[in-house]
Order: C-alpha cells, then structure tokens, then sequence
C-alpha cells in the first residue's frame, strides 16, 4: 500500500457514538530523512528537542525498520511489529533511527469508550510499547480503517469504529497467548476446561486434576485466572449457572431437583448464587418463561 493518510472532521453524531477517529494513515520514511514530516497538521507536528502533548489516543504499527520512542516514564526502544500507544496528556516523542528509517501505520481516536478500554490494566501508561511481531491480523485492521476514512462514505465513522474496538481486542488477546505460547500448562488448562465442561453435573476436585496433570494447584488457579480471566471455582460456578437456566427454560423440573442435580449444598445456597450470578432468582427466572409461552400460546389463532 502507497503513503496515505487523511485528517477527519468528527461530527457530534460521531461523538455521541463514543470512539471516533481523528486521524489515520501509513508513512514510509527512508533511511537519512527528517522527522517527522513538516507537512503534518500543526496540532500534530513536533520536534525532537520540543516533543508533544496530544489531547487523543494513538497507535502506531512499526512494520519495518526500527526507532525510539521517550516519555517521562523512559526511553524505549522500537523494532518491526512494535506498538506505541500513546494515551492523552502524556508527553511524548518518538523517531525513527537515521540509519534505518521505518514504516509506521498509525490511527488517532478518541471518545468515552476508548477512554474506558484504555484505561484498563491491559493498556498501562508505564508500558508505552508492546512487541506483538509481524501479525496479518492487525495490518487488516489499519488497511480496513484507511479504506473506510478514504471513501467516507455515510456511517463510515461508525465501522471505522468498530474496526478499531477489533484492533485493541486482538492487541490484548495477542498479549493474552504470549504467556502461554508453546507452555505445557495451556494444554493442561484446555483438557480441565473440557473436563467440567463434560462433567458439569458431577462433583469434580479440581486440586486433584492438577495434581494428575502435576502441577502445583497455586500454579494451576494462577495461569487458568490469565487464561480464561476468572478462577477455575468461578469458571466452573459460571458454567454450572448456565446449566441451570437452561433446565429452568426447558424442563419442568422443580428448583431444588436442579440444585441438587448440579452439586449445590442446598436449594437455598443455589438460589442466593444463581441471582447474584443472573440478577434473578430461579422462579423468577421460570416464571418470566412462563409468561411468555402464555402469551405465545394467546396469540394463536383459534381453528372452528
């Protein structure tokens, strides 16, 4: 793909949606050239010696060649497959080396959405860069933004936006999969997944399925909590949840047959989880569905 880039004009409709682009393109900049180029709008120039303070978010992709990039936090160095993300307010600067020059793609936004998500633990101000290698997935991601901003066709902000909300999910599942690339323990945590998946009605020790996969339970709970995001306890309570209001939805069994039926200690214990986990309690749960076949059923026409 050629140089391209294209600075927008958010309207408030844009805004109101919560993530909008202000900027997006890509720049080749030869090995021996000056940075950055003068011919940048002047919210966005910089100099070296001055560096920048900017009021949106940005990420750029270094594909090729390699850099520096400097905030107050430190100096960090940039290499192909590299992420800088700089965040609002943050002083900053960033070149490519004089020797080697690079090849960046990069995407300004801002708006309360991506406030919340990159604010999140997955985004720290203290670690400004993020190797992620050379990933098709996330070169799509940019080539699919320039086209939409390119056209600006009706609604382009929109999915332009949503190609956005798909490039920081893959940044944090690619950052997820590194701590477990080519680990033993992943495809532990895969075979004990598919084991209370299998099992979900039957009491299962899970200190004992590590210690049959010999690894320490401490361990185990650690990684399965980055893998999967919560606890195995809490991921096999979330799946034994989903079991019960799927019986209530679909079958006329009482409550406390199914409470027993899924190993709770009693149908009262069941209950308390079940509506802290649904915001309903089981019978209201059941009820609602009943209701509804109700007025299905009402809705019917009547055959003389």
């Amino acid at each position: 793909m050629d140089d391209f880039f294209k600075y927008l004009a958010p309207g408030e409709e844009d805004k109101n949606w919560g993530l909008y682009i202000n900027v997006a393109g890509k720049r080749h900049v030869p090995p021996h050239s000056v940075y950055p180029s003068k011919d940048h709008p002047s919210s966005y120039f910089f100099t070296w010696e001055t560096g920048r303070v900017l009021d949106e978010y940005q990420i750029h992709y270094i594909t090729q060649g390699s850099g520096v990039y400097e905030n107050r936090r430190g100096k960090y160095n940039v290499k192909p497959g590299a992420l800088m993300i700089t965040k609002p307010g943050i002083w900053h600067r960033f070149r490519p080396n004089y020797n080697t020059g690079w090849t960046e793609h990069y995407v300004g936004f801002n708006g309360f959405i991506s406030q919340f998500i990159l604010n999140l633990s997955f985004f720290p101000t203290r670690k400004p860069v993020k190797y992620i290698g050379n990933r098709e997935e996330i070169l799509d991601s940019y080539y699919k933004i320039f086209e939409f901003i390119r056209e600006e066709k009706p609604g382009f902000q929109q999915v332009a936006a949503g190609m956005i909300m798909k490039l920081l999910g893959d940044i944090v599942a690619l950052e997820k999969r590194r701590n477990f690339s080519n680990q033993r323990v992943e495809k532990i945590i895969q075979n004990i997944r598919f084991e209370i998946r299998e099992n979900i009605e039957q009491k299962i020790d899970l200190k004992k399925l590590a210690e049959e996969n010999n690894i320490g339970y401490s361990y185990f709970r650690k990684m399965f909590k980055k893998y999967t995001g919560v606890p195995p306890l809490q991921y096999q309570l979330r799946l034994k949840i989903m079991r019960a209001k799927e019986m209530l939805l679909s079958s006329d069994k009482i409550i406390k047959e199914i409470s027993y039926q899924l190993g709770f200690r009693s149908v009262y214990y069941f209950s308390r989880v079940f509506k802290n986990k649904t915001g309903f309690t089981p019978s209201e749960i059941r009820k609602t569905s009943q209701n509804m076949k109700v007025k299905k059923s009402a809705k019917k026409p009547f055959n003389a």
